[in-house]
């Protein structure tokens, strides 16, 4: 399911967090908060179900069908989900943000270094990018088309590298609890090393990996990347 807020504007597409739905964002009032720039027309926001994300968290099916799910739930971002965004904003060109916390912002730097030609910039939030550590498996080939940490550091010379590099990604946690500072330091490292424009915003220990974080995280960023 795709669901939209908003009529005019920089398209957003935020990906809900692991177990969640396309309605979460709204349940959780991120999208209340996103309020003014939605309002001023600055900002259509997207979002989908975690499909991929749910069979993660629950362990469900094999290791082998969850890496299939992971890489194909990409595929339909990039290839029904991106294309869907552009026609109802009547431009077949426009280049979307990907946002999302947790385990959805894993996915917004994903799909952005699978698919630059479609995402212009990541705003990862309280970002888990080693999926192999935080579920407890051992990735295939699956997993490596579907997860930065992998396929990045092999991502040689050639056109998806240099549209990569015209990107930018920007990672932001707090340093409160349930946080895990070291996952976004160590995916700008592999970014930096392949000359991919990053930045690591960490916010103070007051701000735990929860959605108040995120609710005061998400609209000064858009505000501030966002004609």
């Amino acid at each position: 399911m795709l669901v939209r807020w908003g009529h005019w504007g920089q398209p957003v597409l935020l990906f809900p967090t692991a177990g969640g739905d396309a309605e979460e964002v709204e349940r959780m009032h991120l999208v209340h908060a996103l309020g003014p720039l939605i309002e001023a027309g600055r900002i259509k926001i997207y979002s989908c179900d975690s499909v991929a994300g749910r069979a993660l968290s629950a362990h469900e099916g094999s290791v082998e069908h969850r890496c299939w799910l992971l890489n194909q739930y990409e595929d339909y971002i990039a290839y029904e989900v991106a294309p869907a965004i552009r026609s109802d904003c009547q431009n077949d060109a426009i280049e979307i943000v990907a946002t999302g916390a947790s385990i959805g912002a894993f996915t917004s730097v994903a799909v952005t270094c699978r698919y630059p030609w479609l995402f212009r910039t990541a705003i990862a939030m309280s970002g888990t990018y080693d999926l192999e550590r935080l579920f407890g498996f051992q990735g295939n080939e699956d997993f490596y088309f579907a997860s930065p940490r992998a396929f990045l550091p092999q991502l040689g010379e050639g056109p998806v590298l240099d549209q990569l590099r015209r990107r930018f990604i920007l990672m932001a946690f707090g340093q409160g609890r349930w946080e895990s500072p070291g996952e976004s330091w160590a995916m700008a490292d592999i970014l930096g090393g392949k000359g991919i424009p990053n930045r690591v915003d960490p916010w103070g220990e007051t701000y735990d990996h929860d959605w108040p974080t995120w609710r005061e995280m998400l609209p000064l960023y858009l505000d501030d990347l966002v004609p």
